[in-house]
């Protein structure tokens, strides 16, 4: 029989948490819709000093233009290849390197996480230049091969499953299931990836957000007009000489913002659910 949860009264405390994390929350907001609110009226309207703060009819005239300026659902297509086919690689390609490091012992483990620490603390610009030699090699620039598989296996993703690894897959289970004779992918795939779900949502979503924003590799990589992502794509819009026309940027940045949000939610809800599951008791 479940036990009964008795409701108690806020306290003064209770109430000041609240409020101040429902100020954290506005705060935390406020840009999304002030995308919104630029998005839905003219540059005029947004260039008005007090500022408009209220939604205009202008949403759609915004997006038409946008749509007359660049070839934004092309280039939408091409940034869902990229971000759907970088996360699908580092999900599979990180946790199968960390599962290694967490539960193996082979020579030189030492040796290479030391190295992939020192790799972790370097800058990423300075892999700029030695990734587009590699590319140009390949004969992969213009494509996005070239944004893909650079981002396919990252220091970050490997360092982070496995600690999530080492407390999340006991030893006991990697000892019964060599027992029962399983290699190395049937020990990660029906023992290790189960209880580390929660680990893999996170990653799952900071890379796909991480891929979906990327710009300064994609702007030099992808030299094909054809070939280029969201990012590049609205960084045309900007004019170096002449006026500005922030409603449309802000109409093709609400329209690129809201595959995120959609990713975010559907993930967010599993990791959460996954991650409290063992505080839960019937």
């Amino acid at each position: 029989m479940k036990a009964l949860r008795v409701r108690r009264p806020l306290t003064a405390r209770g109430l000041l948490l609240h409020a101040i994390l429902i100020v954290g929350v506005l705060i935390s907001m406020f840009p999304f819709y002030w995308t919104i609110v630029m998005a839905t009226n003219t540059t005029q309207d947004i260039s008005k000093y007090p500022p408009k703060l209220t939604f205009g009819p202008h949403l759609l005239d915004n997006i038409q233009r946008l749509l007359d300026s660049i070839d934004f659902f092309g280039a939408m297509f091409n940034t869902v290849v990229v971000a759907v086919s970088t996360t699908a690689l580092v999900l599979l390609l990180d946790s199968l390197a960390a599962f290694a490091f967490a539960k193996y012992e082979f020579p030189g483990r030492r040796v290479l996480f030391a190295m992939l620490m020192a790799i972790f603390m370097l800058p990423l610009q300075l892999a700029i230049i030695p990734q587009y030699l590699i590319m140009a090699e390949l004969g992969w620039l213009g494509s996005l091969k070239a944004v893909i598989f650079p981002a396919t296996a990252n220091a970050f993703g490997i360092f982070w499953m496995r600690q999530y690894m080492i407390g999340a897959i006991h030893d006991e289970l990697i000892d019964a299931a060599r027992m029962d004779g399983c290699g190395f992918f049937r020990q990660y795939w029906h023992v290790g990836l189960p209880a580390v779900r929660p680990g893999l949502a996170f990653l799952g979503i900071y890379t796909f957000v991480a891929a979906w924003n990327d710009y300064v590799w994609p702007l030099v990589a992808l030299v094909n007009p054809d070939k280029v992502t969201l990012q590049v794509a609205l960084s045309q819009l900007n004019v170096s000489h002449g006026r500005q026309d922030y409603a449309m940027v802000m109409a093709g940045v609400l329209l690129a913002v809201l595959p995120l949000v959609v990713v975010f939610s559907l993930f967010a809800r599993s990791f959460i659910a996954d991650a409290t599951k063992g505080a839960v008791r019937e």
